[in-house]
């Protein structure tokens, strides 16, 4: 997964809270956009247009996922959060250690570390299911144990540093209007693996490689929720990174084949699923780094 782009209402209240709050890296401000990351590719891009307003109950980003390395410097951030007295809500997914919270703008936020030594968790027939190593069942949504959690840190280590290099876009999950149809679209067109549809829960998941899940697919706003009007705060894009340009070709060929419209662009291929949530397909190269902007497409063009 790479570089996540939103629209914003106002540019510098966020700079400020990706800088202070999260710790990122400011790559790059101008002209009303601005890139964060851990120092290398962004990770996050925002674009400022003024008085845009979220759309309720529509189609767009239900959260980004932000994986950190290991679970001392995930500790580190969700300290940072609580040092500074901001809202967020520790979870333990069993797999992951995780904690939620918003943006200034009202946009969820995930900060996850791997943790597959504490058990398992998925989705098999239709079902939601989380066991701990040991045999015990969970929700998988149970509240993380923060006085373990935070045995992680070292004497030492400092809350005010930025975050580790390693930092990455773990996840993204999507507001669709239909879950069946964006699984079918997500595996048979865009190349993921079914990890899963959850009837009851109205939530879908695909990966590649055997991940728990790359995107997440919910109906949660509805079913045959409408997608955000032009101008909207929220979800621009968010890119898909390919090895190589030969499978950026097959994936775009692929995409083409089944009728959707594409625009080639500098940094990739750009498309939208049936729900209109944007995607760029890319190739990781010089071009993306953290210098470099990629193109932007309007919210609902």
């Amino acid at each position: 997964m790479g570089t996540v782009s939103l629209t914003v209402a106002h540019l510098d209240r966020q700079v400020a809270f990706f800088q202070e709050t999260l710790g990122f890296r400011l790559h790059w401000k101008n002209e009303g956009r601005a890139g964060f990351g851990a120092g290398g590719v962004d990770l996050i891009q925002l674009v400022e247009l003024s008085g845009a307003r979220r759309a309720l109950r529509t189609t767009g980003l239900y959260h980004f996922a932000v994986l950190f390395p290991n679970r001392r410097e995930l500790a580190r951030a969700v300290a940072r959060l609580f040092e500074r007295e901001y809202v967020n809500y520790p979870t333990d997914h069993v797999i992951t250690k995780t904690t939620y919270l918003k943006d200034p703008e009202g946009q969820e936020i995930e900060l996850y570390a791997e943790s597959p030594e504490d058990g398992t968790m998925g989705i098999a027939e239709g079902l939601p299911f989380a066991r701990r190593s040991d045999g015990r069942p969970s929700d998988g949504r149970d509240p993380l144990d923060l006085e373990a959690f935070f045995r992680e840190l070292k004497p030492g280590d400092a809350l005010d540093q930025p975050v580790p290099s390693t930092t990455r876009i773990g996840h993204v999950h999507l507001y669709v209007r239909n879950v069946p149809e964006a699984v079918k679209f997500y595996t048979e067109v865009v190349g993921f693996d079914d990890m899963g549809f959850a009837p009851s829960f109205q939530m879908g998941m695909v990966s590649v490689a055997g991940y728990h899940h790359h995107i997440g697919l919910n109906s949660w706003m509805g079913e045959g929720a409408p997608s955000p009007p032009p101008g909207s705060r929220g979800l621009r894009h968010f890119s898909i990174v390919l090895p190589d340009a030969s499978e950026l070709d097959r994936a775009a060929a692929r995409v083409n084949e089944a009728g959707v419209a594409t625009e080639t662009m500098e940094s990739g291929v750009f498309f939208r699923d049936p729900s209109r949530n944007g995607i760029l397909l890319t190739v990781l190269d010089s071009s993306q780094m953290a210098d470099r902007p990629v193109e932007y497409m309007e919210t609902g063009s």
